[in-house]
């Protein structure tokens, strides 16, 4: 099994190459993306990000600090 990935390495690292190579060669896209919408942003913590803490976050912070 080592034998077979030491041997199919070389392969590999030209398909990489190879592929960068191709990339590189492809016209570039227009200036406007495929989905027109505004990308949103992830929200992991409730709230509207003004700086105090909402409820929840008070109450989850309340119950790990014992």
């Amino acid at each position: 099994m080592v034998v077979t990935a030491v041997l199919l390495l070389p392969a590999l690292g030209l398909l990489l190459l190879a592929m960068d190579r191709f990339e590189d060669w492809l016209p570039a896209d227009s200036a406007s993306p495929r989905n027109a919408r505004e990308r949103r942003r992830l929200q992991l913590i409730p709230g509207d990000g003004s700086g105090s803490p909402s409820p929840a976050a008070a109450g989850a912070s309340g119950r790990h600090a014992a």
